[in-house]
């Protein structure tokens, strides 16, 4: 037991400097591609300093080494467990009647712990960073000033509004909607208010409004009720518990939202009328995180771990980065299902992963029992 702890800890520390290494060393690669790029796109903006270009690409990093986690675990699993193998290290091991399951408990909770602290700890980060650097890129960048000008400037909510029922619901369609310094504001607005049987009580028109603290304040609004003429009311307020910034990430992209603000910010969506497809489907994804991770390992480990005198270690080492190229593409095409909606999210995110850890077990099944 001594012999297999002692073995599981060296082996875990070898695939735990193969793997920051090689994470290291792809997040360079793309980070270096990517500046490349905002140089390129800079180049046509003679008012955009090269340290703003180096900034951009500098909060880019965190984004990167996330996305390229799973590479980074199966490419530094495969040079490690390679090199033990080369090394007859595994060989004697397995020789002395240590089984591949005992040794690979270190390098397997290593894994997990990588894609756990990246779930937990790097996202939050990563998401502060890149949203830094979305509105750096919005601004500087490109034509737009913000994702409110992504979003063809019209804006559908539907919210609670218990003022006339007690489960009674608002409708707010705005044709226009524009930031002005730090205040929304919206024109060409239909607010219509609903019962809970979604029947018509009462439709507030409004040529413009803004969001306010805690309120929608629409100015020269006028109420029409089912079978009466428009009567004229003034400034009207709806109550709201939507504010500017959550407005804006509702258009912006769900990695500028950390893991443990997803959900929250779903249940608003989803109250507010927002779809949330996109940022459900995010928020899985990184839960699948520290799954896709061991996965991955397990993977390096069952085409990495033949013995050389048998031949073929290149072709197995190859079909190791082919299978987790496969896998990657198989849960990109996933993910597109999940965000048109034609996939629950939960399994657009989870199916990829759980397949790959079927392929991965059979393989270390085969391997270990022939």
């Amino acid at each position: 037991m001594t012999v297999s702890v002692t073995l599981s800890f060296y082996i875990a520390r070898q695939f735990m400097l193969a793997v920051m290494a090689m994470i290291l060393s792809l997040t360079g690669l793309v980070s270096l591609f990517d500046f490349i790029d905002l140089l390129r796109r800079a180049a046509t903006r003679p008012n955009v300093p090269a340290s703003l270009v180096s900034e951009i690409a500098v909060l880019h990093v965190p984004y990167f080494m996330i996305e390229i986690l799973p590479f980074g675990v199966l490419l530094g699993g495969i040079v490690c467990f390679w090199r033990l193998t080369r090394s007859s290290e595994l060989i004697v091991a397995r020789a002395a009647g240590i089984s591949a399951w005992q040794f690979l408990t270190g390098p397997l909770s290593c894994a997990l712990l990588i894609g756990a602290l990246a779930t937990g700890a790097l996202s939050p980060l990563s998401s502060m960073m890149f949203r830094r650097a979305e509105t750096l890129d919005h601004v500087y960048l490109r034509n737009g000033g913000g994702p409110l000008d992504l979003a063809a400037g019209a804006l559908w909510i539907r919210q609670a509004d218990s003022a006339l029922t007690p489960h009674g619901v608002a409708i707010l369609h705005a044709r226009s909607v524009h930031l002005q310094g730090k205040v929304l504001q919206i024109g060409g607005i239909s607010l219509f208010r609903l019962d809970e049987t979604d029947h018509l009580i009462v439709r507030i028109e409004a040529p413009r409004g803004h969001l306010a603290k805690g309120r929608w304040v629409f100015e020269d609004a006028r109420s029409v009720h089912p079978d009466r003429l428009p009567v004229a009311v003034g400034d009207f307020d709806l109550p709201t518990d939507l504010t500017v910034p959550r407005v804006q990430d509702s258009f912006a992209s769900p990695d500028t939202l950390s893991v443990w603000a997803l959900p929250g910010f779903i249940a608003l969506l989803e109250r507010s009328g927002f779809s949330s497809i996109r940022h459900r489907l995010h928020f899985q994804t990184l839960l699948t995180l520290p799954i896709l991770s061991g996965t991955m390992a397990l993977v390096a480990a069952g085409f990495s771990m033949r013995p050389t005198r048998r031949g073929g270690v290149a072709r197995m080492i190859g079909s190791g980065i082919a299978a987790g190229f496969a896998l990657f593409t198989i849960s990109k095409v996933a993910a597109q299902f999940g965000d048109s909606g034609a996939m629950p999210p939960v399994l657009a995110a989870w199916a990829p992963t759980g397949a790959g850890l079927c392929l991965a077990v059979s393989l270390l099944l085969h391997l270990e029992d022939g």
